[in-house]
């Protein structure tokens, strides 16, 4: 049995969103009150490259909004089963972002969901681009840009949640444990499968070393055990530039589903890590450190091996980036990577 399958078992839902069904859409979207009875659709586009969810934008003679829905895979990775209920994650999350002034102002709102189809309405942005373009060669953010990236991470992390808060929003222990086997598992083993060079050729000698280095490997599982606990901050979980969007030239932050209540290095160190792999200006890297203000219990070491372990997944793991970088940069990458992991 399938995913497809097993979701339908076991959901008791049978209703998928598809591009091209506008008709279905409308009538699905008329029964839970979403459009008006006289509401028509215009139109319906993808709006960008998104990894996890199934998403939409809609148009239509009075609105326009964007549909999302989660299906038990990985959208962008078919072959990869994904936990469903991480959408209630992601509306989770926008519903304490609503709650605090700075983050409502960088986060799309949330209009509905519809839990029993894992499914939710979101506020259309507008049209925009992620950041994805600042790893082709000689593109980079601008200091606004840059400035506006560490003040949403800023305030999400000093955002001040009730016990009750905390305790009720969701563990997301199931995605948090796909994400750990991509981050901290599967691209070290010299058995998973993944011919590197089919990527990149080159790659797959720089990852040999890397395969037989047990103490490396040591770090990296310890790591992990404090990825997969818990902590004092929300945090957004995949803060990076795909995650980023610029719509008319503001910076707004979206795909929150990794989200959980863990430690702040841990998005701050994704952060810094894809500045690195996009090779981006140094004292852009450095202004990132300067203007976070970091709390009592922030862990520098921490941090610096969360930036360590990301260049590595990404370089040599299945989650690979639009990297305009030749083998002897991503070798210098990965040599810095494993010395942060070491260090």
């Amino acid at each position: 049995m399938d995913a497809k399958q097993r979701f339908f078992a076991t959901s008791g839902s049978s209703f998928f969103l598809a591009a091209g069904q506008d008709v279905n859409l409308a009538q699905y979207l008329k029964a839970k009150g979403w459009l008006a009875p006289e509401e028509e659709i215009l139109e319906t586009e993808k709006p960008g490259e998104g990894n996890m969810n199934f998403v939409l934008r809609v148009k239509t003679n009075r609105s326009q909004f964007i549909i999302k829905q989660a299906r038990p895979w990985v959208e962008k990775y078919p072959q990869i089963d994904a936990p469903i209920e991480r959408i209630h994650t992601e509306a989770s999350f926008y519903q304490l972002a609503q709650q605090q002034k700075i983050l409502r102002d960088f986060t799309p709102k949330l209009i509905g969901t519809d839990a029993a189809n894992y499914i939710m309405l979101l506020e259309d942005l507008g049209h925009g681009a992620d950041f994805s373009y600042v790893y082709q060669k000689d593109q980079d953010f601008n200091q606004g840009e840059l400035d506006a990236l560490i003040s949403f991470l800023q305030y999400l992390h000093e955002a001040a949640f009730s016990q009750e808060i905390k305790n009720d929003f969701p563990k997301n222990q199931a995605l948090k444990a796909l994400n750990h086997e991509h981050i901290f598992s599967f691209p070290y083993r010299a058995d998973n499968g993944l011919n590197l060079d089919d990527i990149q050729v080159g790659l797959q000698a720089l990852a040999a070393p890397i395969y037989k280095d047990s103490a490396l490997k040591k770090v990296i599982t310890a790591l992990g055990e404090v990825y997969l606990g818990e902590g004092p901050n929300l945090i957004h979980g995949d803060f990076y530039p795909g995650s980023w969007l610029k719509v008319g030239g503001v910076v707004k932050i979206i795909d929150p589903e990794f989200a959980y209540f863990g430690r702040a290095e841990f998005d701050l160190g994704v952060f810094l890590a894809h500045l690195k792999m996009a090779q981006s200006a140094q004292h852009f890297q450095d202004r990132v450190r300067e203007q976070y203000t970091k709390t009592a219990s922030f862990d520098d070491e921490l941090l610096d091996k969360f930036i360590g372990v990301e260049m590595l997944r990404r370089l040599i793991g299945i989650a690979q980036l639009p990297l305009s970088l030749n083998i002897s940069e991503k070798a210098r990458l990965v040599e810095e990577g494993i010395h942060l992991l070491k260090k």
